[in-house]
């Protein structure tokens, strides 16, 4: 059995399904005999682009509140470098928050 990890991944709820066929096409969210894989839960993401940042949404120097989707998808450990790539290239954010947790074989 390939080593597994699950990744999370926040962004704005218009560009939730984009994200989540990215990263399916790339492998990702694979359970048994099932593909595109995953969990989503809505919630709230704050931030404030500082000097520098090139915001997506909202304006540096000014807080943004966003209605986001929170998605939880595995992978296998060898194709996580392409599957981030991927989620990267989908995702509306110049930094989206990416968490990355190893799972345990059972």
């Amino acid at each position: 059995m390939a080593d597994l990890v699950k990744l999370v991944v926040t962004v704005p709820e218009e560009s939730a399904d984009r994200i989540r066929e990215a990263v399916g096409g790339a492998g990702a969210g694979k359970v048994g005999n099932y593909a595109f894989c995953s969990f989503s839960s809505k919630g709230t993401g704050r931030f404030l682009p500082t000097e520098g940042a090139n915001p997506a949404i909202g304006e540096v120097g000014q807080p943004e509140v966003v209605s986001e989707e929170r998605i939880e998808f595995t992978c296998e450990k060898d194709k996580l470098t392409e599957i981030i790539a991927a989620l990267r290239a989908a995702h509306p954010y110049e930094e989206p928050a990416i968490d990355v947790f190893p799972l345990l074989s059972i």
